[in-house]
Order: C-alpha cells, then structure tokens, then sequence
C-alpha cells in the first residue's frame, strides 16, 4: 500500500464539474493498492497516516497532527502509485492491485479512516472515476508512506 500525503490549505476532487470532496487545512492523500496488499495492513496505515506530525505548533516546528489542529482528510484512490517505469517509456501497471480487490480496500480504508479519525472531516473521491484533483499543497509538504517500507 502506497500513500502520497500532502499537507494543504485547502483541497478538492470533482467529478463532471461536481465536487465530490471538499477540506480546508489538512491532507490530501493518493492511495494506491499494490499486489499483496490485504485488509490487515488498513488500520495499520490508518493510523500512521492520522499520527504523522506534520503541522507546525506556535514555535514553527512540525510537532502537530491532524487531530491537533482539526485538520480534514481528503482521500484519493490513485493506482498509477505502483507505475514501473524501468522499461521503456509507457508505464506499466502490472504490479497494481486488480480493480475489484483494490476497490474492496479503497472503501474499507476510507471507512476506517472516518471511525478513526473524529476531529475534522474525512472526503473521498470516487474509486476508479476520472477525477480533477486540486490542492493548495501547504508549505509544500508531501511525504511517500509505503506500507512495505515500514514493515506494516
């Protein structure tokens, strides 16, 4: 499982002119499923994803997290994160987790993220839809988490 977390001021996903998801300060988050990937590594990574102190306190220092500053969480299915692209020039994605099991854990993740997370609000987009994605990346912060680097 691979995330691209980005700290922002402000985030949105819209789909055909609609928007589908909308937070203020907080993350957007692509979430990719690779294969392997099973429901055991969810709450895991949810909770790391929800710890991460990457918000400033009073002092300037990044020693804040989401519940700390009331941050929304924005989360964005995004499969193109398992792109290999060490051959050639067209990218490939055979090491994606296929769209029905990698749908199955987009929507168990975004349902333990919201249990999890109370504070402030918890969006999505819409697993395998066309999306716009804006950001105002914040800073800018933008941390990789790949579960099988931490071990998860």
């Amino acid at each position: 499982m691979r995330l691209v977390i980005q700290r922002v001021s402000e985030g949105e996903v819209v789909i055909d002119g609609v928007s589908h998801g909308r937070i203020g300060r907080g993350v957007v988050v692509l979430v990719g499923f690779g294969e392997g990937d099973t429901e055991a590594l969810l709450a895991k990574v949810a909770d790391k994803l929800i710890g991460l102190r990457i918000f400033a306190d009073a002092g300037g220092n990044t020693n804040l997290a989401l519940g700390d500053v009331g941050g929304g969480i924005l989360l964005v299915s995004q499969f193109t994160l398992y792109a290999d692209v060490r051959k050639g020039r067209r990218p490939s994605f055979t090491r994606s987790l296929a769209p029905e099991p990698a749908r199955q854990l987009y929507e168990t993740f975004v349902e333990r993220v919201r249990a999890a997370y109370t504070t402030g609000p918890v969006e999505s987009g819409v697993f395998g839809a066309m999306m716009q994605v804006r950001l105002v990346n914040d800073g800018p912060v933008t941390i990789w988490l790949d579960s099988a680097e931490l071990g998860l």
